[in-house]
């Protein structure tokens, strides 16, 4: 047997182990110059990943509802978390929250063997006073970052932010004196952070993962905004941003009471969209697909495969109406972001000083949290961000080339740097479908006809594989010459 012989059947092994992984793909092989042969795609064949990592499957079942339960009631008990609180208390106030949350992700650290560090993010924010700014007096915000750094050398700069915003407010943003318990806006998703943090850091990952409680939600994103403006000024190569922001609460204002859905925001149009870039997504019908897009799509098929008791609704708006999060920051500065948030909210427990009135109970307090729903939250976010720190990065300058007048759809793309690289899948969907519907595994290459295939009619992507069979958030494709 002749060395290409043994290479070319080393490959076919490989395609054969990733198709029993994801067991829900249709698969197409390439012939010998890189297309595929002339049929027409199967309907039924489905985009999925399937749910045999056994890494996912031991994070997701170690998430505990009662660590959650604790972590809120802690930052419940510091009073008021209020931006503009005192610093200098041991025992109220936001100084005393940030203390005991650097403290208790400096435990999770001290059992990682160095993989894992905690710093404590500080800068003043200058006065901003009413009625146009929340920030009446020069204030330091100080975010918590603790950073799981990854293990493969190609892919250890590559980073994903998981966020909650541990300050608080009452009716009034600029209260800092009255109590502001914030059990479910927002020590619910800071807690589930927490939780992620001291589950994912006994495992190991390609790419790094950033866990942060940030402050100044209240007073107008002031602490991701620092956030994110410093990663931008500084180059980091953020692959995706999730916040968790009020996902504490499953009985709604409207009487809706839901325990499974969880909703995800993502923005379809960039929010840092040029004009130029604007003119090209007209042209070839992109309204739909943005990387913060192909996030959420992610999200919910990790959600399908290793949380299947939840229920993924992606909205698709950059968030609620007319009201913004902590990813935001990161949209504004060309990352990929997106916002989960409980399905139904109630409007008596947030923003609102804790009192009765008229037989009615206002107020944040742990008493309208459901801790086992923030686990589900929790669980539905490690697994995602399991899956992207495990998988290659997602294609980079992924094209559909227009040279050349066809009823085919050529597409190229970069190759990925990942030693233990796969190849590639092409994804489509109908124009009319929310989320990919068929695959195809085309090899180790870097360029590929779909043959017979109109881009008029479809919506086409790519993702990297690695030989696992993990695989990476899509890339949409540009027109290139």
């Amino acid at each position: 047997m002749t060395e290409r012989q043994r290479n070319a059947r080393t490959f076919v092994a490989a395609v054969v182990l990733v198709s029993f992984i994801a067991c829900s793909l249709c698969i197409n092989a390439p012939d010998a110059h890189g297309q595929g042969r002339r049929r027409r795609p199967s309907r039924g064949a489905a985009a999925k990943t399937g749910a045999g990592n056994r890494t996912v499957q031991s994070i997701v079942r170690e998430i505990n509802a009662r660590n959650i339960e604790q972590t809120i009631r802690k930052l419940v008990s510091f009073g008021t978390r209020n931006t503009l609180s005192v610093q200098d208390n041991p025992t109220r106030g936001i100084g005393a929250a940030r203390d005991w949350l650097y403290a208790e992700f400096q435990k999770i650290a001290a059992q990682t063997g160095g993989r894992m560090t905690v710093e404590k993010q500080s800068y003043e924010e200058a006065a901003n006073p009413p009625p146009r700014g929340r920030v009446p007096k020069p204030t330091i915000v100080t975010n918590v970052v603790a950073t799981l750094r990854g293990t493969q050398p190609a892919s250890r700069n590559r980073l994903y932010v998981v966020s909650g915003h541990y300050d608080s407010m009452c009716t009034s943003p600029i209260d800092a004196e009255c109590d502001a318990p914030g059990a479910n806006d927002d020590a619910s998703g800071t807690a589930a952070v927490l939780e992620m943090a001291r589950v994912m850091s006994k495992y190991r990952f390609d790419a790094t993962i950033i866990f942060m409680a940030v402050a100044g939600e209240e007073q107008g994103l002031l602490g991701s905004t620092y956030f994110a403006e410093q990663a931008k000024k500084n180059n980091l190569n953020i692959e995706a941003m999730f916040t968790n922001d009020i996902v504490g609460n499953t009985l709604g204002g409207n009487g809706v009471r839901d325990r499974r859905t969880i909703r995800v925001f993502s923005e379809g149009v960039p929010t840092n969209e040029t004009p130029q870039e604007a003119n090209v997504r007209r042209g070839v019908g992109g309204e739909n697909d943005s990387a913060s897009r192909q996030l959420a799509r992610f999200i919910k098929e990790a959600a399908s495969s290793y949380v299947p008791s939840s229920n993924v609704m992606m909205v698709y708006r950059r968030d609620r109406y007319l009201r913004g999060g902590d990813h935001i920051p990161f949209l504004e500065r060309g990352f990929a972001a997106v916002r989960f948030t409980e399905p139904n909210e109630d409007y008596h427990h947030q923003h609102q000083n804790v009192r009765v009135e008229n037989g009615i109970r206002y107020g944040d307090l742990p008493e309208f949290v459901d801790f086992a729903y923030i686990a589900q939250v929790a669980r539905v976010n490690a697994a995602s961000l399991a899956l992207l720190a495990m998988a290659p990065a997602r294609p980079k300058n992924v094209g559909i080339v227009t040279a050349r007048l066809t009823n085919d759809t050529d597409l190229k793309w970069d190759a990925n740097a990942e030693p233990d690289l796969l190849g590639y899948e092409i994804v489509w969907r109908d124009t009319t479908s929310p989320v990919w519907t068929n695959a195809r595994l085309v090899g180790n290459v870097t360029s590929y006809t779909m043959t017979g295939m109109s881009k008029d009619n479809y919506f086409f992507g790519v993702r990297a594989v690695d030989r696992e069979g993990n695989r990476s958030p899509v890339s949409y494709p540009r027109p290139v010459r």
